[in-house]
């Protein structure tokens, strides 16, 4: 921050506090840190300035903005992170698929009486 900057609304201060939680414990792999900070930055979010105040031209708008910029990055963060993992879980316990409709098709007791063999072969 720049030392002659003013001070940020106590709202973007109590936000701002709360992306820092989240990110450090992003950064240290606590999921049950980044359940707490998240929970934090959601009650900070619920008690949001009325949008008037948004509004007006100043320094509540524009570090409001890079708030919701920081988030946006905090939250694509959280989606890489997640990719890896499936990935990760899909590498050390791979899926096998069930076919949709192959496991009943020409069984006496299937909806198609044996039809559906028929129309696999073909």
């Amino acid at each position: 921050m720049r030392p002659n900057a003013p001070k940020p609304h106590p709202w973007i201060a109590a936000l701002q506090t709360g992306l820092d939680g989240l990110e450090v414990a992003l950064l240290a792999g606590d999921a049950a840190g980044v359940e707490r900070a998240s929970a934090q930055v959601q009650g900070v979010l619920q008690n949001a300035p009325r949008t008037a105040e948004f509004a007006v031209p100043g320094t509540l708008r524009t570090d409001m903005q890079q708030a919701a910029q920081r988030f946006g990055q905090l939250r694509q963060a959280v989606l890489r992170t997640q990719a890896q993992s499936q990935r990760a879980v899909k590498s050390i316990l791979p899926q096998t698929a069930q076919p949709t409709y192959g496991a009943m098709a020409g069984r006496a007791y299937g909806s198609t009486g044996g039809a559906g063999q028929g129309y696999l072969r073909a």
